[in-house]
Formats: C-alpha cells, structure tokens, sequence
C-alpha cells in the first residue's frame, strides 16, 4: 500500500502540498508516529490548547540570588529562604528554596508534614539528625554531609539540622512536595509516649 494512498487527517492532500517529498509524513499504520512538520512546534499533534494560561503559569521565572524571600516557615537556628513557591511564583505541588545553618548552631527538632523534602548539600558539613525506630526502640542516628550529597527527608518524621564547624555556615538547597514550606516546630525528635511516627 502507498504510503500517499491514507493522507493524514490533518494534512493538505493536494499536490502543492509537496506529499512527494515528505514519503513518510503522512503514512497512518498500526504503531505509526504521529505526523510533525517542520516549523509546526514541538508537538503539532497534540490538541491546541485555547484556554488562556493564569499570569503566571503562562511564562518561566527567573529567580535572582538576591531576590530570595525570607518570609516563609522558620525553625530556630537556621534560616529558610524561598525561591519557589505559590507566593513567589505561582507555583503548585513545588517549594524549593535555601536554608542557612550558622557557625556551631542546631535547629530546633522539627518535621515538613505530608512534604517529601529532599536537600542538596552546597556548601559546610551540616549534619541531619532523626531517630530510626525501624529496629525497635528509637536510636538517633547522625548523617555527616559534605558538599554535592543529597538528603532525602520522608513525610512526618522529625529532624534537625546541626553546623558543627566553628568557622564555617552551611548552606543546602531545598525542595519540597507542597506548594508551600511545612514546617512543624517540635519539643523533641522523640513523640510523647515514644511513638516515633
């Protein structure tokens, strides 16, 4: 079968059209790709999208270095800054931001909630505290970082953030699952009764 003999039906079938010089362009078979024209844009068969997009979904954002927000959920001995959210920028299901842990500081014990929280180490040695109690009785347990090493910090388990060098701050990138930073500031990373959720 011709290849010209099903046009594609989205496709001009005249002959000024050029279908001689595109033979596969409009070529409609079992497990065929989509047909894409040169210039038509990235997926030109997928359906046009008329619906206006809101202000700020409808362009990207550059946030500068300087341009971070510091009015978003804090924890004693450290301090956040946001440079994605729903504030800044309209975001929905991201936040993603910087903390700052001072010279010989610790945060307070805390957890992000129903978040997903992953963290980049950029610079210092911060080291992330939490109790397992995957083995039974809860143990703290203390993860050393350094620069380039990621953190993965599941949903409602309690933390914290320790500098322990006496010179240096420590500086880690943060995203989180939630349009905003969760922040649940906390007595201790050990629940009342010792239930370690």
């Amino acid at each position: 079968m011709s290849p010209a003999a099903h046009p594609h039906p989205d496709s001009d079938s005249s002959p000024e059209a050029g279908d001689s010089a595109h033979p596969h362009s409009h070529a409609e078979s079992p497990g065929a790709r989509p047909v894409t024209e040169a210039g038509a844009g990235f997926h030109p068969h997928l359906p046009d999208r008329q619906a206006p997009a809101a202000p700020l979904a409808a362009r990207l954002h550059h946030i500068r270095a300087g341009a971070l927000d510091g009015d978003t959920a804090q924890t004693g001995g450290m301090r956040r800054f946001a440079a994605v959210s729903g504030q800044t920028v309209g975001s929905e299901k991201l936040w993603m931001g910087q903390t700052h842990v001072a010279p010989a500081t610790s945060s307070s014990d805390h957890h992000h909630g129903e978040s997903e929280t992953a963290i980049y180490v950029v610079s210092g040695h911060p080291v992330f505290v939490f109790a397992d109690a995957s083995a039974g009785e809860p143990e703290e347990v203390r993860l050393e970082t350094g620069p380039g090493d990621y953190i993965f910090v599941p949903p409602f388990v309690p933390h914290r953030e320790e500098n322990p060098d006496p010179d240096v701050e420590a500086v880690v990138v943060i995203a989180r699952s939630t349009q905003e930073a969760i922040v649940v500031n906390l007595p201790s990373l050990y629940p009342a009764g010792g239930d370690d959720n």
